[in-house]
């Protein structure tokens, strides 16, 4: 099972199926470290895991992967003291993350998260799963891509041509999308229940959703609202 919704979904999945072997989408884990250290870290400590993370795609066997957990292994044996600093309130601005009554936080608190977040996957065991000897001959896939521009890309194609079904449509819509391409589709009138002969009646709320912000539509004519302008829309 391949999943990109991080180590808590993780945890979840092998709780309610111990048995099940998961894979992260490595993809997903290089953005999520990305977004930690930004594109181009601007300290040494913070290049190498970025570095890693980008690594991650290109390992090809299970000696590349006993070789990039040695080198995460060695990263943080070399900066484990640089993890552990500690700023106190009252020394310098406090971070967007501290609460009112915390008295201190980690220093590097977003360089210690992006370690936190690849040491938390290898404890998991799942980052190199696709490499398993015993998923071989199923060549199971290191990422999401196949999901998202294969079966997810059709779906968002499909509702955005569509944009303007209610929500219950819409449903409909990517159900039957996804029975089109059922390995073994049962008959297609077991699809539809009872209620789905009952009318379907768009509340308000739907409606200004299809529509758009009511403020769009408060002009009085059409013209007032496409030609009325100042400043630079209206070139006066």
């Amino acid at each position: 099972m391949i999943v990109d919704g991080g180590s808590g979904l993780a945890s979840a999945l092998k709780r309610t199926w111990p048995e099940t072997r998961i894979q992260r989408c490595l993809v997903h884990v290089q953005r999520n470290v990305r977004v930690l250290l930004t594109l181009r870290p601007r300290t040494k400590a913070g290049r190498q895991p970025r570095a890693l993370s980008l690594a991650l795609t290109r390992i090809k066997n299970r000696d590349e992967a006993l070789a990039w957990l040695n080198a995460l292994n060695a990263w943080h044996a070399a900066h484990k003291d640089l993890l552990a600093e500690r700023t106190y309130r009252g020394t310098g601005p406090a971070p967007t993350h501290a609460t009112t009554n915390q008295t201190w936080w980690y220093t590097h608190y977003r360089l210690r998260r992006a370690y936190q977040l690849l040491a938390r996957c290898v404890r998991q065991e799942v980052l190199f799963t696709y490499l398993h000897p015993d998923l071989a001959a199923l060549q199971v896939a290191s990422t999401t891509n196949r999901i998202e521009g294969g079966v997810n890309a059709g779906i968002r194609h499909l509702l955005r041509n569509h944009r303007g079904l209610p929500a219950e449509h819409r449903k409909r819509a990517v159900e039957w999308y996804l029975y089109q391409r059922s390995e073994n589709p049962g008959p297609p009138w077991k699809l539809i229940r009872p209620e789905h002969y009952e009318p379907v009646t768009a509340t308000k709320g739907e409606i200004e959703e299809q529509l758009g912000p009511a403020v769009l539509g408060t002009a009085a004519v059409a013209e007032e609202g496409l030609w009325a302008r100042s400043g630079w829309a209206g070139r006066t």
